[in-house]
């Protein structure tokens, strides 16, 4: 690893020290970074991109002669400046009626966890399992993903009108989110929509 060279000296006859210089072998320290970059490279865990998943219901196969039933567990945001109107289930002319939220406690969280309480009671349900070691969370992840595409699972439509402030529309996915809603679908206005915002102010 390290060599000594020693120098004599050639100076008459008179006796001088030696002199010694020392000359370092780097070979072996380069094994060891490379063995340490493998060993972490090997231990370290990336980060997850920070993203939205969104689970869609699943695609009817034969769509010939089906009557498809009337969505109930369905809810639909409409956002205008500074109000949060909602409605439940399909739009009737005529029949639907508006009602309004905000983001206080007994406002938008309150109605999202009252409606989507199957989901809610899956997720801790798998989050126990987990806690347990009876579940291994990328199992837990999939069987919560399957949950929040099933049919008991709420359904969210979020419409806003060209007033509509982007702060709202952003405070109203994050309690989607929380909610563990899984099906989100930004969509437009319909004009008879239109219209009852305008009959509600």
């Amino acid at each position: 690893m390290a060599e000594i060279a020693e120098g004599g000296g050639g100076d008459g006859g008179k006796k001088r020290a030696k002199k010694s210089s020392t000359r370092v072998d780097m070979t072996p320290m380069v094994d060891l970074a490379f063995l340490l970059l493998t060993f972490f490279v090997l231990t370290s865990t990336f980060a997850e991109p920070k993203i939205m998943a969104l689970a869609y219901p699943a695609k009817i196969e034969d769509q010939k002669n089906i009557k498809i039933p009337e969505v109930n567990n369905g809810i639909t945001f409409l956002l205008t400046k500074d109000r949060i109107l909602y409605y439940s289930g399909e739009f009737k002319p005529g029949v639907t009626q508006l009602e309004e939220t905000d983001f206080g406690k007994n406002g938008v969280r309150k109605i999202l966890a009252d409606r989507n309480k199957y989901v809610i009671n899956k997720h801790q349900e798998l989050d126990l399992k987990v806690q347990q070691r009876q579940m291994h969370d990328t199992i837990a992840k999939k069987e919560l993903i399957k949950a929040k595409k099933d049919k008991r699972a709420l359904k969210v439509l979020v419409k806003t009108d060209t007033k509509a402030t982007c702060k709202n529309f952003i405070d109203l996915v994050d309690e989607l989110i929380i909610a563990d809603i899984g099906v989100i679908a930004p969509v437009d206005l319909t004009k008879d929509e239109e219209a009852l915002i305008k009959a509600k102010q």
